[in-house]
């Protein structure tokens, strides 16, 4: 998986670092549980540090470990926390019938994302019927505005000179990350998003796996989370990506008519 993203390093503020990326990195593998082994792959931190780290966080309730299984996943603690730091209104709680409505329209796996600094955080997935799950994301991930479909929407619905400050910034983390993802190749995506008016992307991550998104903006126009289906790409082509976006269109509009709700409750970040 490589590094996920962090921020560069403060004098002094190590450790607390260290903790952040190891409970980012557990949070992408929450629905499976991790290994130690992975948890040291995908943070780059030494067997001791990690091992360290996940005692002190495991005493803290912020992380428990199986006993049979021994995998590592995140613990109560952490929620309880969520559940104190998210406002009152949230735009996870006021998008969810319309996830749900496209999971159940499409029978393919939906994605709410929200824009958050230079990056997107995936904060919900609804799973439809179809026996073939595209589990692109898990809730909590994050990643550049390049880097996914939702994520694509969102930075394609915003002016040029903001779309080269965040590409420049996140230059060096999609360049190791996504090699594939070149300012060309990104470019390209942007130009036929504004075009389309939604975006259509394989995903990076996952061979034979397709998606198709479109953002959500405030009252203000500006692009702030998105709404994503993902699928085999077999599947999500043709006249059903047609189909797809009108599902999704009709999801944004509904959205983004019930957002005025929470714009006063809901803090900008």
């Amino acid at each position: 998986m490589g590094n996920p993203e962090k921020a560069p390093a403060i004098p002094g503020t190590q450790l607390i670092q260290r903790i952040a990326l190891l409970l980012r990195v557990l949070a992408l593998h929450n629905r499976t549980g991790a290994r130690l082994v992975e948890l040291c792959r995908d943070t780059g931190l030494e067997r001791s540090t990690v091992h360290r780290v996940l005692q002190g966080l495991i005493a803290e309730g912020m992380v428990v470990q199986e006993h049979r299984s021994k995998l590592y996943r995140l613990g109560p603690a952490v929620y309880e926390l969520g559940l104190a730091a998210a406002p009152r209104a949230q735009l996870r709680d006021l998008c969810q019938p319309m996830l749900m409505a496209v999971a159940e329209q499409t029978g393919d796996t939906v994605f709410l994302s929200e824009r958050v600094g230079f990056d997107g955080v995936c904060l919900d997935r609804k799973d439809g019927s179809y026996p073939i799950k595209a589990f692109v994301l898990e809730p909590g991930r994050r990643r550049p505005l390049s880097v996914g479909c939702g994520n694509l929407s969102m930075l394609s619905a915003m002016a040029d000179d903001e779309v080269e400050r965040i590409c420049r910034a996140n230059a060096t983390r999609v360049a190791e990350r996504y090699p594939r993802l070149t300012p060309e190749v990104l470019g390209e995506r942007i130009a036929a998003t504004r075009r389309q008016g939604y975006a259509y992307t394989e995903v990076l991550e996952t061979v034979g796996v397709s998606s198709v998104g479109i953002c959500i903006r405030d009252a203000a126009r500006r692009p702030i989370a998105a709404l994503s289906v993902s699928s085999i790409t077999a599947r999500l082509s043709g006249p059903r990506v047609v189909e797809t976006v009108a599902f999704l269109q009709e999801a944004v509009r509904e959205i983004e008519t019930r957002l005025p709700e929470m714009a006063s409750e809901t803090p900008r970040r």
